[in-house]
């Protein structure tokens, strides 16, 4: 077997995973005027299987998942502008799995993944939807104070609950069984 394999239990999983982050992004606390929510947890999904099997399976869950984001709700500028807000964002929340040996891997890889995400989709709004930034605002600007805005409220309401006790021990309990 090549190292290039992958387990059905991790392929199993790592569906599992697209399959409720996609369910979960529709659960919306709050929506933003041109795109971007708050959703229930859904960027965790993709960041715990880079958290459990390492970066390569997490980054390939997020592009899994930013392209079927893509396909139910194409946002389609150009190719480039698809290539940034899909694959690259969602694939960006993979890098928690450089995290999983470290203590608080799972908080600290979760939050490098939403930078991750927040990199392209700042990226994406300086270069392609900068003209919507208000009269005198630099368009790098902007599309920090929006894009964070909506990934920072998600971010901090995970990680306050990944801190909780129970939370914790049973995302533990769940590693060590994989």
């Amino acid at each position: 077997m090549s190292n290039l394999s992958v387990s059905t239990k991790k392929l199993v999983f790592s569906a599992l995973a697209v399959a409720l982050a996609m369910v979960t992004s529709y659960l919306k606390v709050f929506e933003m005027p041109m795109g971007g929510s708050v959703t229930l947890f859904s960027m965790l999904f993709i960041c715990l299987i880079g958290y459990w099997f390492g970066p390569r399976l997490g980054i390939t869950a997020g592009i899994a998942y930013g392209m079927l984001q893509f396909v139910i709700e194409p946002y389609i500028l150009n190719i480039w502008q698809v290539l940034v807000d899909y694959p690259l964002a969602f694939g960006a929340l993979g890098l928690s799995g450089f995290f999983a040996d470290r203590k608080c891997g799972l908080q600290i890889g979760y939050l490098v993944g939403v930078v991750g995400r927040l990199f392209f989709a700042v990226l994406s709004g300086v270069i392609f939807f900068g003209a919507f930034a208000p009269d005198g605002m630099h368009p790098f600007v902007y599309s920090l104070l929006y894009n964070g805005s909506y990934l920072g409220a998600e971010a901090l309401i995970t990680v306050l609950i990944l801190a909780l006790p129970p939370v914790a021990k049973s995302l533990r309990q769940i590693k060590n069984m994989i």
